[in-house]
């Protein structure tokens, strides 16, 4: 079987971009290469343009590592940027008729394909799945649903960074979302200069490409606002027009349930999302993704919560100190735990800095909890020693965040996770004794109290849990959707 498969980032991208799903189909495409009756290519869309600009084409990878070259090919000029908000709210995002021709193109050239895996649908316009169903009638098409991108041109169901999207208003929220509306304009500048600079050899970290981001950091802070969206119209008192965010919403659904044969879900939580907003119940599947820290399942055991001889509980959280991942919440939270509790948590944090205020905050827990310790980042090769002394990892998620990666990455080792009722990460553990309402810091408080107490009965949680799913069982079952 011959699968090709795509997302918005290469899963090779010298820049990391991408996040967790170029993690995944990193490993997807090595999982593939182990099995014999599987040819796998891929290619990617929206970040690479040329100076001067030029009509929608493909071509093979031609800058970054030289590994896989032979089946990595990526669209150059597609009309809608990426990742999807450099191109909040651009119809192109629906159609256009040169990138999906180009698509096409590149279809027909490096084929023939049994199966299109889509891992996204960023970087494209929708109407390219009926396209590629009308010129390849026997092509399976599968999506798979990472994020809720069809259903929010923010991708997260996020509202103006500070709040659960629960009600887009017929699509008026959608044009008061972003603080300021992407010049794309200049992202395609940006981006072509770099793709320029890449193929000359000047990749991340060279003294060119640093400059160039410097300029890129310039050219952001001089986004038009989101009124430029409105036609020039006011921002106020007008009521803001919604109608091309609703026709957005609609046209997306509307042209997966026509042509995608599957669509797999990353988690329960995203299912019920796509089905309550119009995507075909006998199409969508739950599909939970393999990945290589299930086998540190099978080398760790549970323990004991909590175990330290001095009866305080770790707390572990890994991850971004951004609101909508919850790390707000959780300081809210903990500043207001009164002493006698505090006194008795500990908090491992492994994250990037924060802004001064918010590392300001982390810092003052140190007088008020047992002990904070704190590592700026990590990589995958640190996990084992951060999470040594963690008796329960923390995800305080406010959004319907699909399945944490880093949820996962506890999980695995045998840490139970206490988690907020947004989201996937709930269906780990599936232990309603260790899930609290999102945002909601009594109840947290309340979660804490019951774990130091030692009220939690472990042994049903590990009873009950979800074992992470390996690459190869992942794998196996992908073939039993591209089959049909």
């Amino acid at each position: 079987m011959r699968v090709l498969y795509y997302n918005w980032a290469d899963y090779l991208d010298d820049e990391r971009r991408g996040g967790g799903v170029s993690v995944y189909q990193r490993n997807l495409m090595a999982a593939m290469e182990a099995r014999d009756d599987v040819v796998a290519g891929f290619f990617s869309s929206g970040l690479s343009y040329d100076l001067p600009a030029g009509p929608p084409r493909w071509e093979a990878v031609r800058h970054g590592p030289r590994t896989d070259r032979h089946r990595r090919w990526e669209i150059v000029n597609a009309a809608p940027l990426a990742p999807a908000h450099h191109s909040f709210g651009d119809p192109a995002q629906i159609e256009d008729r040169p990138t999906e021709a180009a698509v096409c193109d590149l279809v027909a050239a490096t084929g023939p394909w049994d199966v299109l895996h889509l891992n996204n649908l960023e970087g494209l316009p929708v109407a390219v799945l009926g396209r590629l169903k009308a010129r390849f009638p026997g092509l399976r098409i599968v999506l798979s649903l990472h994020n809720h991108f069809p259903v929010c041109p923010q991708v997260n169901l996020w509202w103006q960074e500070r709040s659960a999207c629960t009600d887009f208003d017929g699509g008026r929220a959608c044009v008061t979302c972003l603080p300021r509306m992407p010049d794309r304009r200049m992202l395609r500048l940006a981006n072509g200069l770099a793709y320029r600079l890449k193929r000359a050899g000047l990749g991340p970290g060279t003294r060119a490409v640093r400059i160039g981001g410097r300029g890129m950091r310039a050219l952001r802070r001089l986004r038009p606002p989101l009124s430029a969206l409105t036609s020039g119209a006011p921002p106020a008192p007008v009521r803001p027009d919604g109608a091309p965010f609703a026709a957005r919403r609609s046209a997306m659904v509307a042209a997966i349930n026509a042509h995608c044969d599957r669509v797999l879900c990353v988690s329960d939580a995203v299912r019920r999302i796509a089905l309550r907003h119009g995507i075909a119940p006998d199409r969508a599947h739950v599909s939970y993704i393999g990945t290589a820290e299930a086998e540190a399942f099978a080398r760790t055991a549970p323990r004991r919560v909590p175990r330290a001889a001095d009866g305080t509980l770790t707390l572990g959280f890994l991850g971004y100190m951004r609101r909508d991942k919850g790390f707000h919440f959780l300081l809210d939270a903990l500043e207001s735990l009164p002493a006698s509790l505090a006194a008795r948590i500990r908090l491992v944090v492994a994250a990037r800095r924060g802004d001064r205020a918010t590392m300001a905050r982390l810092a003052g827990l140190e007088a008020r909890l047992a002990s904070v310790d704190h590592a700026d980042g990590y990589r995958h090769a640190d996990l084992d020693r951060l999470l040594a002394p963690v008796d329960v990892g923390v995800i305080p998620v406010l959004w319907e965040d699909s399945l944490p990666q880093v949820a996962i990455e506890m999980h695995a080792r045998h840490i139970p996770l206490l988690t907020a009722d947004m989201g996937g990460a709930r269906e780990l553990g599936r232990c309603p004794d260790m899930v609290f309402p999102a945002g909601d810091t009594a109840a947290f408080r309340a979660r804490l109290e019951r774990l130091v107490a030692g009220g939690v009965d472990f042994g049903a949680y590990w009873a009950g849990a979800m074992p992470p799913v390996s690459l190869e069982a992942h794998a196996a079952a992908l073939m039993r959707h591209y089959r049909g």
